[in-house]
């Protein structure tokens, strides 16, 4: 009988299904995707057609957000390229300075 194995019902023969137990009937799909394929299909639908008129009353084409998103980008690696360019002309100062006091620090300790 199906009344056996119903949760709801805590008789002496209710066992708690195991740790990580999914129903037989989710899919992979169903899992992946959050819902039936059917729902999340048109929830994305909806909010598709919401974020499409609000881009279109604010003048936005999705070539115009790939290109800023890639001039962004390209503007934040040439600011890091720039900054590992200085960071690497203080480690060669820094390396012309300290590089021969080490030497000479070290000459020093042997010869005693």
């Amino acid at each position: 009988m199906i009344v056996e194995h119903d949760p709801r019902r805590q008789g002496s023969h209710y066992q708690a299904p195991p740790h990580g137990y999914r129903e037989p009937h989710a899919s992979a799909l169903r899992r992946f995707l959050g819902g039936s394929p059917t729902g999340v299909f048109l929830r994305l639908l909806f909010l598709s057609i919401l974020v499409g008129a609000f881009m279109a009353m604010l003048g936005l084409t999705p070539a115009r957000l790939f290109w800023h998103a890639y001039d962004t980008l390209r503007a934040l690696v040439d600011l890091g390229l720039d900054a590992f360019h200085d960071f690497g002309g203080w480690i060669l100062a820094g390396a012309v300075v300290v590089v021969p006091l080490w030497l000479i620090s070290r000459l020093f300790a042997v010869s005693k």
